[in-house]
């Protein structure tokens, strides 16, 4: 009996282990951790990076004190009621629903990034957590850094505190309100004429795109609405452009901008070009003329403050951790990461790309192109690496084009002089010759949202394709430092869509590419088209085109709210 039980012991215990290893066997290894990115920012760069990236690669946080995307090209039409604020705004969680996107949403402002411990510490405008305030941190694999700009004000004395910025939704409303209660103030009875025309003054500090925009909405409300309004002071009412350059619009076509400055005339607009401001009161702006020196005091009634844009404060504290202390923006190369900082990329207004200049790799450039190692290059080695090279530096393609060649036969004889192209044959010295003006034509792209969103759709390409191109590179030749073979990716390459000045009037000009240049009333029907087109979402397209249907039927609300 005591047998017959301990000889069946060990083999249970042999069948319970046996089982016990095949399960273990057949148990399926844990998922890889998906890497962590953190984006900082909802404007134009971080939601077209966010609506393009395959969120189920990777595990996706958002860092923003403000839970929506706005539309800020048509911040101009808000401040007049033309276009409502919620018109020109999609919440980011409803964004995120609709595309089925796995993403985590944090309300709340990046107050310091750590590189070194891959890290952002964050705080929250909404509420605190367990340590009773509202701090929190956040680790990343990737962190992508798209926080905008803010306001530059040069350190000129009393713009911060006495006039409008036209960034976010919220100035745009400001604006609004101010427009109204200047005329509610210059209606109350007893108000000198010449306090009426204080307050009735308008002023537009910075005669660019969006300060140009804003004159002009603000004279449509003027001349179709508040005039039927208030009849008794609209007499009074006086708009100003102070521009530091000769011309408005200095960044278009010189065309655009005559035609601008010619119909602003026509319509009462003043334009003092070739002033900078130097300081504003509460009541006045002094003005001082860059050609004569004299300084002339401007009474005003509103002041909008469009003069440039400026770097966000943890961002220069980022770019002081990383050795770009000196710098006006957050520098990137032309893949757009921080080159500090492997894991680290920086899109939009709040970074800026390096182009690496051709004449600083000459040699590397000839040594790789050198593959029999002569000591010279045949018109047939430089070919071989021509593609490489101008997608690498694409300021030779646009110096061989506004030079009118018509191949790289025709840049090297700058070095060797008139030869025969077959037989073309030049060494270091003549290679520098030809190439040495080439970095002229290096082109830094503009802090536009049309940049900003075109790096969001190619930095999110790059994530989607990350474990393709480690086996299959799409980039060019590596012609410079420790690697070899080819990059990863193709560089990023802005593409010019063109740009858009509403005058006015139902009027616009419009600069596209192919230097085609358009004004009048068809191309304020073109800008309706596109920004119609360019709305994120089907709710803020139709909102958009309701409201300037409401405008053309009913006019704007001038109400307060």
């Amino acid at each position: 009996m005591c047998y017959s039980m301990n000889s069946q012991q060990p083999l249970g215990g042999g069948i319970v282990a046996y089982a016990d290893s095949a399960r273990a066997e057949e148990a399926p290894e844990p998922p890889p951790r998906k890497k962590k990115v953190v984006v900082l920012g909802t404007g134009w760069a971080g939601t077209s990076f966010l609506k393009n990236l395959d969120s189920s690669r990777y595990e996706v946080k958002v860092i923003s004190p403000r839970n929506y995307f706005a539309f800020t090209p048509l911040l101009p039409s808000v401040t007049c009621g033309t276009v409502e604020a919620r018109s020109v705004v999609e919440p980011i969680r409803r964004m995120f629903e609709k595309k089925g996107k796995d993403v985590a949403y944090y309300e709340a402002e990046c107050f310091k990034i750590d590189p070194t411990k891959k890290a952002v510490h964050c705080r929250s405008a909404v509420g605190t957590n367990l340590d009773g305030n509202g701090d929190f941190m956040l680790d990343y694999d990737y962190l992508v850094v798209a926080l905008g700009a803010t306001v530059n004000t040069f350190n000129t004395p009393g713009v911060m505190e006495h006039c409008h910025f036209l960034k976010e939704v919220e100035d745009a409303q400001k604006i609004r309100k101010s427009v109204i209660d200047c005329f509610e103030r210059a209606s109350i009875p007893n108000i000198s004429e010449e306090e009426k025309r204080k307050i009735l003054h308008f002023v537009i500090i910075g005669g660019g795109p969006t300060g140009v925009e804003f004159a002009a909405e603000l004279h449509d409300f003027l001349v179709e609405d508040l005039v039927k309004l208030y009849p008794a002071i609209a007499q009074f009412v006086k708009i100003t452009i102070i521009q530091s350059g000769e011309h408005i619009l200095n960044t278009f076509d010189q065309r655009i901008a005559v035609f601008a400055e010619s119909k602003f005339q026509r319509d009462g607009i003043e334009l003092s070009t070739g002033f900078r401001v130097i300081k504003v009161s509460d009541d006045s702006i002094t003005v001082k003329c860059k050609s004569s020196g004299v300084e002339t005091l401007v009474p005003y009634g509103m002041a909008i403050w469009s003069a440039g844009i400026g770097t966000r404060p943890v961002i220069t504290d980022f770019m002081n951790q990383v050795g770009q202390g000196k710098r006006r923006a957050l520098a990137t190369n032309e893949w757009l990461r921080v080159p500090e900082c492997d894991s680290v990329y920086a899109i939009g207004d709040c970074s800026s790309i390096s182009q690496r200049k051709i004449m600083e790799d000459i040699s590397t450039i000839f040594k790789v192109a050198d593959k029999d190692n002569s000591g010279t290059l045949t018109l047939k080695e430089i070919n071989d690496v021509l593609e490489d090279i101008c997608i690498r530096y694409p300021q030779v393609e646009l110096y061989m084009k506004s030079m009118h060649m018509v191949d790289i036969a025709d840049l090297i004889k700058g070095g060797v002089g008139d030869s025969n192209k077959e037989s073309m044959v030049v060494n270091i010295e003549e290679f520098k010759k030809a190439l040495c003006h080439v970095d002229s034509q290096v082109k830094t792209v503009p802090a536009t949202a049309q940049v900003a969103a075109q790096q969001g759709y190619y930095l999110a390409d790059c994530f989607n394709k990350k474990d393709h191109c480690v086996e299959h590179p799409e980039g060019p030749l590596r012609l410079t430092g420790s690697g070899e073979g080819h990059h990863n990716f193709r560089p990023f390459r802005y593409k010019h869509l063109g740009q858009f000045a509403p005058l006015g009037g139902e009027q616009a000009a419009a600069e596209l590419p192919g230097d085609w240049v358009s004004m009048g009333h068809s191309t304020q029907w073109l800008w309706y088209s596109v920004y119609a087109s360019k709305q994120v979402s089907w709710r803020t397209r139709v909102l958009v085109v309701s409201d300037w249907t409401r405008r053309f039927i009913f006019g704007r609300d001038s109400s307060r709210i």
